[in-house]
């Protein structure tokens, strides 16, 4: 069940431990087998609350630590026939009363006249758990919060209006995201990539510029000290495939026809979930997208590889430098970024960070 929202469930067979003698429900039960009932479970400040056919019947408190934001989910077993289901009232970002000390979840003002690195979040207008998820976590790093790194979503619109109307009042909340002309789809996110570069070149000027996911658990003070000892221009670092070929099967959804890249194999390239450029490789991208000469690509990671290979070819040196600890597909001790993970494990990732101070999973 998404924060805030009134689920309501029907039911028209509903087993319970009642009497099979009573065809009747007690003054503190209910539910009477056989019988249809409508029950809705809502979010309150001080915890669940349930009423059936109208009445309330229970309230109970939020576990330990757990903020409204982050329930997704509302799951329905027992004995019983569920006959319609309905929710209405998205997480609204304006109910700051359900969110524990909401105002340092809200981009700190940037002073610097240059950062040291922007960070570019790809995310989707639905995805409002795992946002919040990252504002609660790595997103409180010293380094963001005192300004020297910034973080921005970048969302496309959504076919739903309601959907853009509260990704509208969170954006004007938390002054972390920026707005994508185009309803997001697969095909289009390198153009996400190419707004990121405008943004850390024109916008927010930093040194640095990082892609990830909003999925992903970044160690900025681990990137920002691995980034001291690396060149500051011509850089692409994160995980890099140095030999990789387009795929041709045409079920994949990575599949890649010859009219769109007619070559056996692509330039180097690093994996989406988390790589950093320098300033002058996201300058060159902006210029060649400003002149119309960049070639655009659907796949976005192996775009920017495209994209450093031709800047290569201008002439530039290029230092592809390669991190086996940028984990594309899951979580390992000692990584600098761990991917495909859910809210509930950001958050535990962090947690272990603060406690422990090691990078350790929560696997």
């Amino acid at each position: 069940m998404e924060e805030n929202q009134n689920v309501s469930v029907s039911s028209g067979d509903a087993s319970t431990n009642a009497s099979q003698e009573s065809s009747h429900a007690s003054a503190n039960f209910p539910f009477v087998e056989g019988n249809p009932f409508t029950a809705t479970l809502w979010v309150g400040l001080e915890g669940f609350h349930m009423t059936v056919n109208g009445r309330h019947e229970t309230s109970f408190a939020y576990r330990e630590k757990l903020e409204p934001w982050s329930v997704s989910g509302v799951k329905v077993v027992g004995g019983l026939d569920l006959l319609s289901a309905f929710a209405k009232g998205l997480p609204v970002p304006e109910d700051h009363d359900l969110i524990v000390n909401s105002k340092i979840l809200k981009a700190p003002v940037i002073t610097r006249k240059r950062l040291v690195m922007l960070v570019g979040v790809f995310s989707t207008g639905n995805n409002f758990e795992r946002r919040m998820a990252l504002r609660r976590s790595w997103m409180q790093f010293e380094a963001v919060r005192s300004g020297d790194v910034a973080v921005r979503f970048f969302i496309g619109l959504n076919k739903n209006l309601q959907v853009n109307f509260e990704l509208w009042k969170e954006a004007q909340a938390y002054g972390d995201i920026q707005f994508m002309p185009f309803v997001d789809y697969y095909s289009l996110i390198s153009l996400k990539t190419i707004a990121i570069c405008i943004m850390g070149t024109k916008i927010l000027p930093a040194k640095y510029i990082m892609k990830t996911d909003d999925d992903a658990f970044v160690r900025i003070d681990e990137v920002l000290s691995c980034l001291k000892e690396k060149p500051s221009n011509g850089l692409l670092y994160g995980l890099i495939e140095f030999d990789s070929s387009p795929h041709r099967e045409k079920d994949s959804k990575w599949y890649i026809s010859d009219e769109e890249w007619p070559h056996s194999s692509y330039p180097p390239w690093a994996h989406g979930p988390g790589y950093i450029i320098s300033r002058d490789v996201a300058k060159f991208i902006v210029q060649g997208h400003k002149e119309r000469e960049l070639k655009l690509f659907k796949l976005e990671d192996v775009a920017m590889g495209i994209w450093i290979e031709e800047f290569k070819r201008s002439g530039r040196e290029v230092h592809y430098i390669t991190d086996d600890r940028f984990y594309n597909a899951g979580c390992e001790s000692n990584y600098i970024l761990a991917h495909y993970q859910g809210p509930r494990m950001v958050l535990c990732l962090w947690e272990k960070l603060q406690k422990e101070h090691q990078a350790y999973c929560c696997e």
